[in-house]
């Protein structure tokens, strides 16, 4: 099937982290579908390489913690040397779920700190450079759990809360400069870092309980959202939390 010309991304690069496996790995391929190149960005050389091998010479892997405002502004400059950077990705996350009370602070903090201060990070790199351009499109990876509290999950829900409202600002922000700001806010999707809560058959349960389609959302329904957000089809979308939720919200 061909695609529409207004979702097309061709002569267009776009950068994203958290590229070296699960929803991370899913958009960048999806934009590389849609025509674009794309600068890979994760802590694992190895997943990189492999992911970059997939697209037919439109991915760059290159390696880096978007915690590290060095290591942030490396990214970028690479990026910015592959091809016209336009799109920014963030889906580099991370959780510990626990109970608040047992929870270790170092925990609650590394959430915090690859969650929100990554996409900060992230966000004000790239965005410093769409900016100059007169455009581009940030899409932040955010989550259900930015609309809603769970339990066992404080620290995530408090991350993806304020990934929200970054997002947000950012839009409102950046909206004179013709860049776009939005995230998608995925329910539980399987992905390395959700399989093994899944292998506990109570909590995969009660999951599907909450979602009222019934089942565990896959990566390719995200990376659609995205390439969709990134597509000139979306020029008028900035601000948005676009949930993917199966209907969990709406319950």
């Amino acid at each position: 099937m061909s695609t529409p010309e207004s979702l097309r991304l061709d002569g267009q690069h776009a950068l994203v982290t958290g590229a070296g496996r699960g929803l991370g790995k899913a958009c960048a391929l999806a934009l590389a579908e849609m025509g674009a190149t794309v600068t890979l960005v994760a802590r694992s050389r190895g997943e990189l390489e492999a992911v970059a091998a997939e697209m037919d010479g439109r991915g760059f892997p290159h390696v880096a913690d978007v915690t590290r405002p060095e290591d942030v502004a490396a990214a970028v400059h690479v990026a910015r040397g592959h091809g016209d950077l336009s799109i920014c990705v963030n889906s580099a996350g991370t959780n510990r779920p626990g109970p608040t009370l047992d929870q270790d602070v170092a925990d609650f903090d590394l959430v915090m700190d690859v969650n929100v201060r990554g996409t900060y990070l992230v966000c004000r790199a790239a965005g410093e450079v769409l900016v100059a351009r007169g455009g581009g499109r940030v899409i932040n990876v955010s989550s259900q759990m930015g609309s809603v509290g769970y339990p066992g999950r404080a620290a995530y829900c408090a991350s993806k809360h304020a990934v929200n409202g970054l997002t947000k600002a950012l839009a409102v922000e950046w909206a004179p400069h013709a860049v776009t700001v939005n995230a998608v806010a995925p329910t539980f999707i399987e992905t390395p870092l959700t399989k093994p809560m899944f292998e506990d058959a109570e909590f995969k349960a009660e999951v599907l309980r909450r979602i009222p389609m019934g089942r565990i959302g896959r990566v390719e329904e995200v990376s659609a959202a995205v390439a969709f957000l990134a597509s000139p089809a979306a020029s008028l979308v900035t601000g948005q939390i676009l949930l993917i939720d199966g209907g969990w919200v709406a319950w």
